[in-house]
């Protein structure tokens, strides 16, 4: 008989394997590679235990505040674990009428904290293979938590023209989600606002598409672990995808109707530029394009966002829109069907849970195979072993950081940078030793300036209209009447705000809308709030509260014209979600702003602007109707140029990027210069002709003046926003890459055209001051 004798390298190789088993396997070995980690993972976990990560329920109802420092998890949460499986949390935090989470019923920053680790220890230590648990939280415009900092909505930040200020407001948003346990920020919101009837405009940036992109970028380079590392960023989810923004009817969820050329041109690129800057996820949208709901879409989620963009995120849909491939678009049979549909199209991640959940069935059926699960499994555990959750799942309790000062100056600079002056005859700025009559239904309602979204608040930490009115001139100078409230119809109060205009010097009029949700207010499964006719809340606008018409609510427009009946000097703040006609205002108030939802500095922005501390530089990033029977009215339209109404003009009542200062600018000396075949440099010398300090925002656009498909006739291009000393003057130089001269042509190819583009630079898109004519 041969005897085996074994070899050197044949023991040195069985010692190693002997080894690599006695140090555990790959997937616990923080030396290896995320990926090498994920896929041994992978290959230890039952089809169930892949189904578990692709499930993300409401997180809220997994824990219960048993005493003001004390907490526990619940057991639907061991359910959760045990049974399910399950991976990832949506809302743990979440505090808002909807969840029935209150200041005393939920969790301030340290309890969070508790909370997170409770719930993390058990996944860990009750998961078969220890896998840890990722939450995800809703953070638009600062994490909606009790004690965290509130911003303006994302169109009160757009206002600002200012990447520099959003990425700031995005290190505050990621590190104070990173305190609480948070590692996915829902958000920012970059569908196209161009249907300003629809409730969710204050969530976006506006109309355009550069805007929305440039503004986007400046989030993620606050949020992402591209910029600030897995160990302090957040995943970023981009909502909502895509072209949710232009619902029909104006109705939130209903169909777009939108080309090819269109979605490529203006809906797409924001979502590339942000992946391109480190969003890590997308989330679906309820509406349908052309017939096929975009949570079923396998064009736009897998061949566009994975085969050409190359993304390596994951995507989640929004919450139930799997459901809504069966319930609401009726093209799946059964919830079952909808989960296969939407995992098969590239779906990663059910939000609510109701239809991934039962694709073990459709597993066992063989409706989806091993390489189905391992690829959206896999996409969320390699972002879990990215962020370190396997290696140090656990944070500290005490926290400090969440809404520091700090992050409060953040949240005022970005309140101030918002305020946008839309009229002044120069009543603008007030003196301080003035009596101001502070009136309107928003000018004392905190919850009325924060939006959607926001969680419950201490009184003591935000500042209403008034009360920054007050700090700044003096409680004995001020009188205040609230007249009326945005929506009842009752007259009671319009008396007593007349009386308090007529004591004053100046009356500042505080009103427009509100996006701020009760107890009383009724709600879809998917948080959406539901009209109700028989509840008369200030609500007018906010996911669900979708508007027939723009016009201010209640007796709004009785009070305005009150106030003027006095004679005294009159300012109207517009405090909105969407753009509110102000047709009267521009009339006939002696100054008119909007500060849209300010967020928790907003009475303290508004008085450094009325008297004459900060000079307002905000700018519109959406039109303003004459009228709702324009929509859409948006800018950058296609060629031709529209024709006037019998009734009314064409053109909006103010212009995409307008906005008005208390010192006036000169343009000259425009340079116009090819670079490159396809690119340009541009610089003009921008003067402050005033007498004081200002910043202006230079903007330029570019028209292509003939081209092979048809082209919008202006598109934003470039922006700057300048601080000029008062008689001084600034060079204010742009570069146009290849993406500035852009088309999709016949073939729908993006090329860039030889011919003649346009050059025009001014204050807004229809300002311009200077042009001229480049050829590429």
């Amino acid at each position: 008989m041969l005897k085996l004798i074994p070899t050197i390298s044949s023991c040195l190789v069985a010692m190693a394997a002997l080894s690599a088993c006695s140090s555990g396997p790959i997937y616990k070995d923080s030396g290896r590679s995320s990926a090498d980690r994920t896929k041994s993972l992978l290959s230890q976990m039952t089809p169930e235990e892949k189904i578990g990560q692709l499930i993300c329920p409401l997180g809220w109802p997994m824990y219960e505040k048993v005493s003001a420092d004390s907490v526990t998890i619940t057991d639907e949460y061991r359910h959760f674990v045990d049974s399910l499986g399950g991976g990832m949390l949506w809302a743990v935090f979440r505090a808002d009428p909807w969840t029935r989470k209150t200041l005393e019923n939920g969790l301030n920053p340290s309890l969070a904290a508790k909370v997170y680790n409770k719930l993390q220890r058990y996944s860990i230590e009750h998961s078969r293979l220890g896998i840890p648990v990722i939450i995800a939280e809703e953070a638009p415009h600062g994490h909606m938590a009790i004690g965290t900092t509130v911003f303006p909505t994302s169109i009160g930040l757009a206002s600002t023209w200012n990447p520099e200020t959003m990425e700031a407001v995005g290190h505050v948003i990621a590190s104070e989600l990173r305190a609480q346990g948070g590692h996915i920020s829902y958000g920012p919101v970059i569908d196209l606002a161009r249907e300003p009837r629809w409730s969710r405009v204050e969530e976006t940036y506006g109309e355009d598409v550069y805007l929305t992109s440039r503004m986007a970028a400046g989030m993620m380079r606050g949020t992402s672990p591209k910029y600030n590392g897995f160990d302090k960023g957040v995943i970023s989810t981009l909502k909502h995808f895509i072209a949710y923004g232009i619902p029909e009817g104006g109705h939130n969820g209903n169909p777009s109707f939108v080309g090819k050329r269109d979605l490529f041109e203006n809906f797409l690129p924001a979502f590339k530029s942000a992946i391109d800057a480190g969003a890590l996820s997308v989330m679906t949208s309820y509406n349908a394009i052309d017939g096929e709901p975009t949570t079923g879409n396998r064009e736009m989620l897998t061949d566009l966002l994975r085969g050409q963009w190359n993304f390596d995120g994951f995507v989640v849909s929004d919450l139930q829109s799997v459901d809504g491939l069966a319930n609401d678009h009726h093209i799946a049979g059964s919830l079952q069907e909808a989960g296969e549909m939407a995992l098969k199209a590239g779906v990663d991640v059910d939000l609510g849970a109701n239809c991934f959940s039962l694709l073990k069935k459709s597993y066992d059926e063989g409706k989806i195979s091993d390489e189905d699960l391992d690829i959206a499994a896999g996409r969320v555990l390699r972002l879990k072993f990215e962020l370190g959750l396997f290696d140090n799942p656990y944070i500290p309790e005490e926290v400090t950081t969440v809404r520091s000062a700090e992050n409060i100056a953040v949240a005022r600079k970005a309140a101030l940078e918002s305020v946008t002056l839309l009229e002044n005859n120069g009543v603008l700025p007030l003196k301080k030793n003035l009596t101001v009559a502070v009136v309107g239904p928003n000018a004392d309602n905190m919850y009325n300036q924060l939006g959607d979204y926001t969680a419950p608040q201490d009184e003591d930490n935000i500042v209403t209209m008034l009360e920054g009115i007050k700090a700044k001139i003096g409680s004995s100078n001020v009188i205040y009447a609230k007249g009326c409230a945005v929506r009842d119809a009752s007259e009671s109060g319009i008396a007593q705000a007349v009386l308090a205009a007529l004591r004053a010097d100046v009356v500042v009029a505080v009103v427009g809308g509100s996006s701020a949700r009760d107890f009383k207010t009724q709600y879809k499964d998917t948080g959406a709030a539901v009209v109700d006719s028989k509840a008369v809340s200030d609500m007018e606008a906010g996911e669900g509260y979708d508007r027939a018409s723009l016009s201010l609510l209640g007796v709004q427009d009785k009070l305005l014209r009150a106030l003027k009946a006095t004679g005294k000097p009159l300012v109207v703040v517009h405090i909105e979600g969407r753009p509110l006609e102000k047709n009267w205002a521009k009339e006939n108030a002696d100054a008119l702003l909007t500060l849209w939802y300010p967020g928790q500095e907003g009475g303290n922005a508004l008085a450094d602007v009325l008297f004459g501390d900060y000079n307002p530089a905000g700018r519109l990033p959406i039109t303003v109707p004459r009228n709702v029977g324009q929509i859409p009215v948006y800018y950058n339209k296609k060629f031709p140029r529209g024709h006037d109404y019998v009734e009314m003009s064409a053109t909006g009542l103010y212009p995409f990027g307008y906005g008005l200062s208390y010192t006036t600018f000169e343009y000259s000396d425009l340079f116009v210069k090819q670079t490159g075949p396809e690119s340009a440099s541009v610089s003009v010398t921008v003067a402050n002709t005033g007498e004081r300090d200002g910043e202006e925002v230079v903007q330029l656009y570019i028209t292509d003046r003939q081209a092979s498909t048809v082209r919008p006739r202006k598109q934003l291009r470039g922006f700057k926003r300048v601080m000029i000393p008062a008689g001084e003057s600034a060079r204010v130089s742009f570069e146009l890459d290849r993406e500035s001269f852009l088309v999709y042509n016949k073939e729908m190819k993006p090329v860039v055209e030889p011919g003649e583009f346009l050059i025009a630079v001014g204050a807004s898109s229809e300002d311009i001051r200077l042009k001229e004519i480049i050829t590429l």
